[in-house]
C-alpha cells in the first residue's frame, strides 16, 4: 500500500524532513567527488595520454543519462530505498530486487571499506607512524565505528558533517585548478599536451572506453541522493534542478582538474603511482605546503566512507519496509529517529570488508562494474513503470534517454572494454553472497510468517 501523499508530492514518513536544496547539493556534489579524482587522473592518463579529460567527459555524459532516469523514479516515487525500490516496482521479482539492493549496498559498503583504509594510510603517512600489518585496519575500523556514531546520531548532524568534509575536498580540487590556471597564465607548462591522445597499444576507440571505465568510477555517487529523498524537503519539486546542477559542477570541475594536471604533468608520469595530484602541485607550486594536501585527501575519504554509509543503511532500512527484508532492519530509534538497526548492520559489514577484503585490487573498478549493471536495470524500470501513475505531479524524462542510458551502461560493463577480468570475479563473489543471503532472509521470513 503506497503512503499517504501531501500535496507538495511528499509521502508521509517516519524519518526527518531535514534535507533543503542547499545541503543537497552539497550532499550529491560531495558524493560524487569523493577519492575518485584523487586517484584516477593518473591512472586514465596512462590509457590515453593527453587526452586525459575526454574520458571523464564522457563518463559525465552517460551518468547524466541515467540521472534523467533516477529524477523521474525520485519524483515519482519519493522514498528511501532508490533502485531497489525501482526495481521491486517494476518487475516485483523478490529475487532480481534481492540482488539489485544487495549490489547497491555493496558497492556502498565496498566503497567506504575502501575509503576508511585509504583514510588510515593517509593518517599513518602523515604522522610518519610505523603501525604493523595491523595498525592501519585498526584505525580504520575505529574511522567506520566513528562514521557510525555520526550515522545514528541524525541525518541532520552527518549532512552537516557531509558539508564540512565537502568544503575541505572542493578546496582542494580548486587549488589544483587554480595552480594549473596560475601556470597556464605565467607561461609555464604544455596546454597542448591536452589535445595530444596516445595510447599504449595504439588506436584510438577501444583507449578511450577503457579509459572511461576507469573514469566511471569517479562519476558514481549521484544515485546515492535518491535514497536520502525521505528525508528532503518536497523532493518531487526540488530533485531535478539540485541534482543536475550538482552533476554538471562536477563534471566540469572534473574536466578542469585534468586540464590542470596534464599541462604541468606529462603522462607518463602523471600515470605513475597513487598520488598524481601531489606531483601536479609539486611540479606547478613547489613551495606550496605538501603535507597539507595529505590532510586534504584524509578528507575527501573520509567524505566518501561518510555517504557511502549514509546511504547503505537508508537502502536496508527503505527495503525491510518494503517487505523485502527483514522488519527488524526497519526499526527506528525513538529518539534520533535514525534507522539504528540498518546502522549497525551496515557498519558490521564494512568492519569484515576492511579486515579481511580492503586489500582487494580492482575494488574500485568493481564497484563501478556493479553499479553500471544496477544502472541498466534503473533505465529499464522507468520504461516499465511508465504504466504505473501516482496523483501527484513528477519530473518526466524523454524516453529516448533512458534507452540510450541503457545501452551505454551495458556497453560500459561488458568484457569488450577492456576491464580487467578480476573485477568480474569479485563481482560474482559479492554476487554469489547475495544469493546465500537472500535464501536466508525468505527462510527468516517465511519463519516470521512475513511476506515473501
Amino acid at each position: 500500500m503506497e503512503k499517504p501523499v501531501t500535496q507538495s508530492g511528499e509521502q508521509k514518513t517516519e524519518l526527518h524532513r531535514v534535507m533543503g536544496p542547499g545541503l543537497l547539493m552539497l550532499f550529491i556534489v560531495g558524493d560524487i567527488l569523493g577519492t575518485g579524482i584523487y586517484a584516477l587522473t593518473g591512472q586514465v592518463a596512462a590509457q590515453v595520454g593527453g587526452v586525459v579529460w575526454l574520458p571523464f567527459l564522457i563518463a559525465f555524459l552517460v551518468a547524466l543519462l541515467t540521472a534523467f532516469s533516477y529524477l523521474e523514479l525520485v519524483t515519482k516515487y519519493p522514498r528511501a530505498a532508490g533502485a531497489a525500490l525501482y526495481t521491486h516496482k517494476a518487475f516485483g521479482i523478490h529475487f532480481v530486487t534481492f540482488l539489485v539492493a544487495f549490489a547497491v549496498m555493496s558497492s556502498g559498503i565496498t566503497s567506504a571499506a575502501t575509503a576508511s583504509r585509504a583514510f588510515a594510510s593517509n593518517f599513518a603517512t602523515s604522522l610518519s607512524l610505523d603501525l604493523g600489518a595491523w595498525g592501519v585496519p585498526f584505525i580504520a575500523v575505529g574511522f567506520i565505528a566513528l562514521v557510525a556514531a555520526i550515522n545514528f546520531r541524525g541525518v541532520g548532524e552527518s549532512v552537516k558533517m557531509n558539508v564540512v568534509l565537502t568544503v575541505v575536498e572542493l578546496t582542494g580540487l580548486l587549488i589544483i585548478i587554480g595552480i594549473g590556471f596560475w601556470a597556464i597564465a605565467g607561461g609555464q607548462g604544455d596546454v597542448s599536451r591536452a589535445w595530444t591522445f596516445a595510447a599504449p597499444d595504439g588506436g584510438v576507440f577501444w583507449p578511450v572506453i577503457a579509459a572511461t571505465t576507469l573514469a566511471f568510477f569517479a562519476m558514481v555517487g549521484f544515485e546515492d541522493s535518491v535514497n536520502m529523498a525521505e528525508e528532503c524537503k518536497e523532493p518531487s519539486r526540488m530533485f531535478p534542478k539540485v541534482l543536475l546542477t550538482g552533476l554538471g559542477v562536477t563534471g566540469l570541475i572534473y574536466v578542469l582538474v585534468a586540464i590542470s594536471a596534464i599541462t604541468l604533468v606529462p603522462a607518463n608520469e602523471l600515470g605513475q603511482g597513487e598520488t598524481p595530484l601531489l606531483k601536479v602541485v609539486q611540479a606547478g607550486a613547489p613551495d606550496f605546503p605538501i603535507g597539507i594536501f595529505a590532510v586534504i585527501t584524509m578528507f575527501a575519504v573520509a567524505n566518501s566512507a561518510l555517504i557511502n554509509m549514509m546511504m547503505a543503511s537508508r537502502l536496508i532500512y527503505g527495503m525491510s519496509r518494503e517487505g523485502v527484508l527483514p522488519q527488524v532492519l526497519g526499526k527506528v530509534h525513538l529518539g534520533r529517529r535514525t534507522p539504528y538497526i540498518a546502522i549497525g548492520f551496515t557498519s558490521l559489514l564494512a568492519v569484515g570488508l576492511i579486515l579481511f577484503a580492503g586489500g582487494v585490487p580492482a575494488l574500485g573498478g568493481t564497484t563501478a562494474l556493479l553499479l553500471l549493471c544496477v544502472f541498466a536495470i534503473v533505465n529499464v524500470a522507468v520504461l516499465v513503470l511508465r504504466k504505473d501513475t501516482v496523483e501527484h505531479k513528477h519530473f518526466r524524462t524523454p524516453t529516448i534517454l533512458p534507452v540510450l542510458g541503457a545501452i551505454s551502461c551495458t556497453f560500459l560493463a561488458g568484457p569488450w572494454t577492456g576491464r580487467d577480468p578480476v573485477q568480474y570475479l569479485i563481482a560474482a563473489c559479492l554476487l554469489g553472497l547475495g544469493v546465500v543471503l537472500w535464501v536466508a532472509t525468505v527462510s527468516i521470513m517465511r519463519t516470521s510468517n512475513q511476506p515473501a
